[in-house]
């Protein structure tokens, strides 16, 4: 595994790195010992599948407070996605801004979003799979969202959802 420093602090894209033959390829997918040598949160409480029908689902901003607050290592199993992370980290230096990834199965890569910043994705192709390692439990009290088109961020998105929650539609104005 080949790890990348991104502009927000512990925002990580993580490389896969293949061995291929005749056969196929193998690629580790999840090391403890890398990530945590590489200084991200390796815990895993949970792996989860998000698998999207449409291209243009998008689904976030999403992330937990407090004691629930988790770190994601997320990657696409099928298609591919763009995914948005915002740093809310009060003292981070990069603290309201954000940054947007492409990340495809082709690619074997993955990203790595730390506690205290929210991720939001858009799927890029039809019956895209997303995998995703979590350092805490779901905790729906400790849930918070940020809306997808925030006028305090003004993400910019490759393409316009064309499939989106009542919930994730439905968050209020972010207010630092």
């Amino acid at each position: 595994m080949r790890f990348e420093s991104t502009d927000i602090p512990g925002v990580t894209l993580i490389h896969g790195e293949p061995f291929s033959d005749d056969r196929g390829v193998f690629r580790r997918h999840y090391c403890e010992q890398e990530l945590s040598s590489a200084g991200l949160d390796s815990r895993v409480k949970q792996s989860n599948l998000s698998e999207n029908y449409k291209k243009g689902t998008l689904r976030g901003f999403h992330y937990q407070t407090g004691e629930h607050a988790e770190s994601k290592t997320m990657s696409a199993i099928v298609g591919s996605f763009y995914d948005i992370v915002v740093d809310l980290r009060p003292d981070s230096p990069t603290y309201l801004k954000w940054q947007g990834f492409a990340i495809r199965a082709s690619d074997r890569n993955a990203i790595h979003i730390p506690r205290g910043c929210a991720n939001s994705f858009l799927t890029l192709e039809d019956n895209t799979i997303i995998h995703y390692y979590c350092s805490n439990f779901y905790q729906p009290s400790a849930e918070r969202g940020v809306r997808y088109n925030d006028p305090l961020f003004n993400f910019q998105w490759p393409l316009e959802p064309v499939s989106i929650s009542t919930k994730d539609l439905n968050h209020p104005d972010f207010t630092p």
